[in-house]
């Protein structure tokens, strides 16, 4: 669970940087209560994993400007106006990681460049779906690392949508971020491609899962729900999935390969457009109606996610920026008036009032207006 409110300002859970407490060996920080009063100082021993494991337990805290040699910023006390630099820098960070080949030093790096991502998701689940729909800005070049980042913001809101339990949902992250660890520079170049994949590009597709996981493995990782959900994670139930045909993969599994699959169809290709959200979740949910993750992925993201593009009953055109108090009433921005004209600032629109509701889902290339990250925070409380 995030911090709590009286917490969140200067703490965040002990669970996402658990990989710094091994037993045996003094606590590199000083450990605090849920209500933010110090429990366990700096220094001391934690004997055996089994305490460990109570402090997790109990929703211990930690606070970020004490963790040694982490240089990353509080996100929970940070401005709204800082969110999207700190989306910027953290998504590059997980991006240059990914782009190397995994060595003995990948699995904690890739914890410590985790934390800031997950604790921007937890600080504004809205701003998170945003950055998985507006991707037009990325070269398709960098598609392999943004798609990496997007599913795997995907995987943890809709884990936590099933209510499973913060470790599981740092697991789903990272199983997420890593499942195509042996083809980043594969997608890029796939995305950029006007022809289909020759044999060798196909090999490598049908072989990625398998490899996935043996790269994961001689990088220290060795959790076997994580490594397990990486080799499954294009398996399907009726058994036409890779690379083994299965019909019955694991839970974790399933939710990976369905956030692979949503995130990319809101990806632009040099063959094709990104495809709207709202079709894209109709198209998630009708491959397997009855599984509970498509149906949470559906529930998670809405009909107007944030970053949607939308038109107004107004005439205006602007883009979704929170989910409202109901599925069809998000919070837009209006980006151009009646006209169609650029607006000089995005206007704030309540799509509950009958003027501002929404009529219809627009394409990206139907939008004329620029969208300013950094000017849509502000609008949002």
């Amino acid at each position: 669970m995030p911090p709590t409110a009286h917490s969140a300002m200067h703490h965040t859970p002990l669970s996402l940087v658990q990989h710094r407490v091994l037993a045996g060996q003094p606590l590199p920080f000083n450990v605090y209560r849920p209500d933010a009063s110090l429990l366990l100082a700096r220094g001391q021993v934690l004997q055996t994993p089994q305490q460990i494991q109570a402090l997790l337990d109990r929703g211990s805290l930690v606070d970020l400007n004490e963790l040694q040699g982490d240089t990353s910023p509080d996100v929970f006390a940070a401005p709204r106006s800082a969110l999207p630099g700190l989306w910027r820098d953290s998504m590059k960070r997980v991006g240059e990681l990914l782009r190397k080949a995994p060595d003995s030093t990948f699995h904690s790096a890739l914890d410590d460049a985790a934390v800031p991502l997950q604790q921007l998701i937890a600080r504004d689940p809205d701003l998170a779906i945003f950055q998985v729909l507006r991707q037009e800005g990325n070269a398709h070049v960098q598609y392999g690392l943004s798609h990496s980042v997007h599913a795997a913001i995907v995987a943890r809101l809709v884990a936590g949508r099933l209510g499973w339990a913060e470790d599981e949902l740092q697991r789903a992250f990272k199983a997420a971020l890593t499942m195509n660890v042996s083809m980043v520079e594969l997608q890029g170049q796939l995305a950029e491609q006007l022809s289909p994949p020759d044999a060798a590009q196909r090999a490598q597709i049908m072989a990625h899962p398998t490899r996935s996981r043996e790269l994961l493995e001689m990088a220290g990782v060795d959790d076997p729900v994580w490594l397990l959900a990486v080799e499954q994670h294009h398996e399907e139930r009726d058994g036409s999935g890779y690379p083994a045909g299965l019909r019955e993969p694991s839970e974790l599994a399933t939710l990976l390969h369905r956030a692979d699959v949503y995130s990319a169809k809101l990806s632009s290709r040099a063959t094709r457009d990104a495809e709207s959200a709202d079709r894209a979740g109709r198209e998630i949910f009708m491959q397997d109606p009855g599984h509970p993750v498509c149906a949470a992925l559906v529930k998670e993201f809405g009909v107007y996610p944030p970053g949607c593009f939308v038109a107004l009953a107004s005439g205006e055109t602007g883009v979704v920026v929170k989910r409202g108090p109901t599925v069809m009433t998000p919070i837009v921005a209006a980006l151009t008036n009646a006209y169609g004209s650029p607006l000089r600032e995005p206007v704030r629109r309540e799509t509950m009032m009958p003027l501002h509701a929404i009529v219809g889902v627009l394409p990206a290339r139907q939008m004329r207006a620029p969208v300013a990250l950094d000017k849509l925070v502000a609008l949002v409380d």
